[in-house]
């Protein structure tokens, strides 16, 4: 995995480098994958703002990991900003990040989080809560070796 460039994108009006406890929950998780290269950046909860960076930071990266926007404030639009880049939803991998969270809160049932690949970059949606980024990178961490295996064309 040491090959592997990832990216964290955080949404939020309010945070900044210092007060980015989720982008931070992120990017311990993947240290134990020993990537070359995590690169962070924050925006604003701005549909237009969060498309480009995450088309930016996807020509760029293995997978581009956003925490915050996802969910039912009139300001989360994370998964609208989403959608139309992913060319494969990942439906298995929502319903586990869905899954595990309920196991630690009811509230995860409020997520609108989405999951799929844009080419053969993965783009995942996690909460924005530094408990909901850490629950669910548990949970994705474990499968990533054997995904970026299958997408660089590996067999079962």
């Amino acid at each position: 995995m040491e090959n592997l460039s990832f990216s964290i994108l955080t949404i939020s009006d309010t945070r900044d480098e210092s007060s980015d406890e989720s982008g931070a929950a992120i990017a311990e998780s993947l240290d134990a994958l020993r990537p070359a290269r995590v690169i962070r950046k924050i925006v604003p909860d701005e549909l237009m703002e969060i498309s480009s960076a995450i088309k930016t930071m996807a020509d760029a990266s293995d997978a581009v990991f956003t925490t915050g926007g996802t969910g039912f404030s009139p300001r989360d639009v994370t998964p609208e900003a989403t959608l139309p880049l992913l060319s494969r939803r990942a439906h298995g991998l929502e319903f586990l990040l869905t899954m595990r969270s309920l196991e630690e809160t009811p509230f995860a049932a409020l997520s609108r989080a989405v999951c799929g690949m844009r080419g053969r970059c993965l783009i995942v949606n996690l909460p924005g809560s530094p408990q909901g980024a850490r629950c669910g990178m548990r949970a994705l961490v474990p499968l990533l070796p054997h995904l970026f295996d299958q997408i660089r064309g590996g067999t079962h």
